[in-house]
């Protein structure tokens, strides 16, 4: 009975999740479209992407440590409800870019909150770490795939390309802000941090060196690939895309994203230490067709470009959120779970990064400079010594 009592509340949480995720990529495919009509540059357009980021870690930070001492409900009620108002907010994008930098600024913010609250609340809602990080990651991975996925289709093909898709998503977050009343507290006052920092990692002392080691370069590869998928590459092939290059951009970040969401029982099989190197890998492999898709100038390479990053993706997320349950303290798990997101979320600086270390060149360059960084990387952790510091499986 107990666990029948629970479905509920985790199906309109996981919902709620699932539907902020929708909307903080709605702008990914659009920014073509913001290119053409605000006449923004590559590093401007690559900026516009990045600053999400921006928003986004500060609220990591602070809203881990605040839901441990307030509750989960109060810190994340008001940024869902927040979520909707950016998307109207964003109405106003297509002709102005500050509006265009202030909407992707809160949609960090309201990201760095919901994602890392949200995912402590339903782990406690769950009670169990692995199942909650598989759903976590489904539920943010389907609602990243389908934002952009239905903003670059109406992108395309559909009047007034920078309002409907923000339209949907404002009708959809209605639903979502609905939901949450049926949502429990689950972080009693007993259990609650009553003092301490403002801003708190969470990392437990024992679990520091596992953390810096094994688990950032694990999360710094969860939006690394999918960023790359989603704007870098897109841009560079615009000119061999004409009429389709919108559709095109939503569809690889859908299909990227969406993959994410197919491969966490992947990650239950392999187990969490082994599922982050070979996320890492995965993602390596997908850099390396996309230097092949850029060589060839054949942008429907993007296809299998987006599902070997999107593989990459969801396992370094799932084996992330996996370890990061295993590592916390309960009174801390808010802390750590903002933590491991602030790091993942570097990953969006990724494509500014190439396209600044670019300038005027060609990507080639920057791009198989990560792809060798991240085969690396998987190599190391999937030595024996990196799997025993991290717990093992």
């Amino acid at each position: 009975m107990r666990r029948g009592a629970k479905v509920g509340p985790v199906r309109a949480l996981w919902t709620v999740v699932l539907v902020v995720a929708f909307g903080t990529n709605v702008p990914t495919p659009l920014l073509l479209v913001y290119r053409e009509t605000l006449g923004l540059a590559p590093t401007t357009l690559t900026a516009a992407f990045g600053v999400y980021a921006a928003g986004l870690i500060p609220a990591l930070l602070l809203s881990g440590p605040a839901s441990d001492r307030f509750g989960r409900r109060p810190v994340v009620l008001p940024f869902v409800v927040l979520a909707g108002l950016v998307s109207v907010l964003f109405l106003a994008a297509g002709s102005s870019v500050l509006v265009l930098f202030v909407g992707r600024f809160l949609q960090g913010a309201v990201s760095g909150v919901v994602f890392s609250v949200g995912t402590a609340w339903l782990g406690e809602l769950i009670g169990e770490p692995g199942r909650s990080a598989r759903l976590t990651t489904i539920a943010l991975a389907i609602g990243w795939a389908a934002g952009p996925l239905v903003a670059g289709l109406m992108g395309q093909w559909v009047v007034l390309p920078t309002v409907l898709p923000y339209l949907v998503h404002v009708a959809l977050m209605i639903g979502a802000v609905a939901l949450l009343p049926g949502v429990p507290e689950t972080l009693g006052p007993e259990r609650r941090r009553t003092g301490g920092r403002i801003v708190n990692l969470g990392v437990p002392s024992v679990a520091r060196q596992a953390f810096v080691l094994v688990v950032v370069p694990i999360a710094l590869g969860v939006f690394a690939f999918p960023s790359t998928a989603a704007t870098v590459l897109p841009l560079l092939l615009t000119p061999q895309m004409p009429g389709v290059a919108v559709a095109v951009a939503g569809i690889v970040a859908g299909v990227t994203l969406s993959t994410g969401a197919l491969v966490p029982p992947l990650e239950r099989r392999l187990g969490a230490t082994r599922a982050g190197p070979t996320g890492l890998a995965l993602g390596a492999a997908g850099l390396g067709l996309a230097l092949l898709s850029l060589v060839l100038e054949a942008w429907p390479l993007l296809l299998g470009v987006a599902l070997l990053l999107g593989a990459g993706y969801g396992l370094c997320l799932a084996s992330g959120l996996a370890m990061v349950a295993r590592l916390a303290l309960p009174s801390e798990r808010g802390a750590l779970t903002g933590t491991f997101y602030a790091c993942a979320y570097l990953g969006f600086g990724v494509p500014y990064l190439l396209s600044a270390l670019a300038g005027d060149g060609s990507l080639t360059g920057p791009l198989a400079g990560l792809a060798v960084v991240s085969a690396l990387a998987a190599a190391a952790l999937a030595l024996p010594a990196a799997r025993r510091l991290s717990g093992g499986d």
